[in-house]
């Protein structure tokens, strides 16, 4: 994007944001024909360096866009619980050019769409000369779904004027979707991190539409827009419009499973806003029950049946990508210890699972551990008894022992069980979902090609650089393209319910598989 990579390193996210907008205002885009004056006229610029439309609006499409709307066809379907999933839903769309009046058509029968919502319509400007993008708008649109039924399988389809789902020739463009049951049920979800655009990504993302899973949680690095990761704006090589890709790539999943993600350091944009995740904003809606939606949205909660799931921001603890370090104040990790108390409290809650970005223990030879992480929140995953915690940012897939306070208290041999009660924290890297694969210092071990050995070379990102360390809690490696799939089993009150967690290949074969089990409430 322009700036010398020695100014860069020392920049903030929010530092780069401002240095964006001042080099691609409105009189300088004019100045060097970056864009037509017809595009600033249009309101895509105000005077200054703030671009409107590039932060997450519900304003109309621009007068000059006259294009019939029965030529245009939605795309990128993809849902998100809101703060309750038992009754409410967001489904969230994109359009190629500006419509008019988009909405969303829902019934509990694909021949009853007689309830009719309009959608909130969110634009994303970006110049020519911001990365490689060129002069691109793109559309998103979301309609929140409130007082539904627990439970209950519903149908949807989103149109605009000239493009109606309920005539019958625009059948196939239905979805359906189902909201979280009302009480403690069995149910499997998956996960995965580091997914972006690719054959391995989209072959991961049919395997996971085999799982009927109840939702995916995708553990950040979502489309790689930024390919870089470093939140530098010197990043020539971002381009908004992967998320186009992206997005029409996981439809065929998201169009009906929940996919609720967590945001990495590939996610932080500086163009858009000062924090990053302007962009985000726009393309996701997501539980807005975080500390800080401002500065922090992809920080949330939900709860389905007997598990409660926190997502949370690992930028903001980050040593070794700083961008986005302290950008919460602490008041992230005051939330998430407050979360904690209040579902290990609840009588209705069994499980606490935990997912982020950013490693808490692995051993890749590219990221490895982040120490931003152990210190803020690992004694929190160990003072609340956190059942199981699902991270990304390593590209392959690494399963621990059960851990506390650093260190091994149990082996976890493909196939035991762990008792999070008593004995400590799992932890899996899955962020083996798309991209390029990184590579371990150790060798391989996994299901049916075990290769134990009693430690590994490895290091850990600290505040002040790298740390060479030698850990003994690194027991299942597998160096290719996977996913989690964890299936929960509740158990009546006194006996002991379990997470039966499965990593899965792109191949359909089994890499590993662990229980971990607790007293139901």
């Amino acid at each position: 994007m322009g700036v010398p990579d020695k100014l860069a390193a020392r920049m903030s996210m929010a530092e780069q944001h401002e240095y964006l907008r001042a080099r691609f205002s409105r009189r300088n885009l004019i100045r060097g024909g970056a864009v037509t004056l017809g595009a600033v006229a249009g309101g895509a610029f105000v005077p200054g360096a703030t671009a409107q439309a590039a932060v997450p609006t519900q304003r109309t499409a621009p007068a000059t866009e006259t294009v019939d709307g029965a030529l245009v066809a939605p795309f990128g379907r993809h849902l998100a619980y809101g703060n309750d999933p038992r009754t409410e839903m967001t489904v969230s769309w994109q359009v190629p050019v500006a419509v008019k009046r988009p909405f969303i058509r829902i019934g509990a029968h694909p021949w009853d769409l007689s309830r009719k919502i309009e959608a909130e319509v969110r634009t994303l400007y970006t110049p020519a000369g911001v990365g490689a993008s060129g002069d691109h708008t793109q559309y998103y649109l979301h309609a929140k779904l409130t007082h539904l039924r627990p439970g209950r399988t519903y149908y949807y389809g989103v149109g605009h004027d000239g493009f109606d789902p309920a005539e019958p020739h625009l059948a196939g463009t239905l979805g359906t979707f189902t909201t979280a049951p009302a009480h403690k049920a069995p149910f499997t979800f998956t996960a995965f991190g580091d997914q972006g655009v690719s054959y391995h990504a989209l072959a991961n993302d049919s395997l996971i539409l085999g799982q009927n899973p109840a939702f995916h949680l995708h553990a950040g690095d979502i489309a790689y827009g930024d390919p870089a990761g470093q939140g530098k704006a010197t990043d020539t090589g971002f381009d908004s419009r992967t998320w186009d890709q992206f997005l029409a790539q996981t439809e065929s999943v998201a169009k009906q499973i929940p996919w609720m993600v967590s945001y990495g350091n590939h996610d932080m944009e500086a163009w858009y806003s000062p924090n990053g995740y302007g962009g985000e904003e726009a393309r996701w809606s997501l539980p807005d029950n975080g500390p800080d939606a401002k500065n922090l949205p992809g920080v949330y909660s939900f709860v389905h049946g007997n598990t409660a799931i926190i997502s949370l921001d690992p930028n903001d603890v980050s040593f070794e990508i700083p961008a986005n370090l302290g950008i919460s104040g602490g008041t992230q990790t005051t939330w998430f210890e407050a979360q904690l108390k209040t579902y290990r409290a609840s009588k209705d809650i069994d499980f606490i699972i935990v997912f982020f970005h950013h490693c808490a223990y692995c051993t890749s030879t590219a990221h490895a551990s982040e120490g931003g992480v152990r210190q803020e929140w690992v004694p929190l995953f160990e003072k609340y008894q956190v059942d199981l915690v699902i991270n990304g940012h390593n590209h392959q897939y690494e399963r621990t022992d059960v851990i506390k306070a650093g260190a091994v208290t149990k082996k976890l041999p493909i196939g035991g069980t762990a008792y999070s009660e008593t004995e400590g924290v799992v932890y899996v890297t899955a962020g083996a979902a798309g991209r390029s694969l990184y590579a371990f210092s150790a060798p391989d071990s996994y299901e049916g090609h075990e290769n134990e050995v009693d430690s590994v070379a490895s290091f850990i990102n600290t505040k002040d650089g790298k740390v060479n360390e030698t850990v003994t809690w690194s027991r299942v490696r597998y160096l290719n393209y996977s996913f989690l799939r964890v299936d929960v089993c509740p158990a009546p009150k006194g006996r002991q319910t379990t997470l039966k967690v499965s990593g899965i290949a792109e191949t359909g074969d089994r890499i590993d598989h662990f229980t971990v089990s607790r007293t139901a409430k």
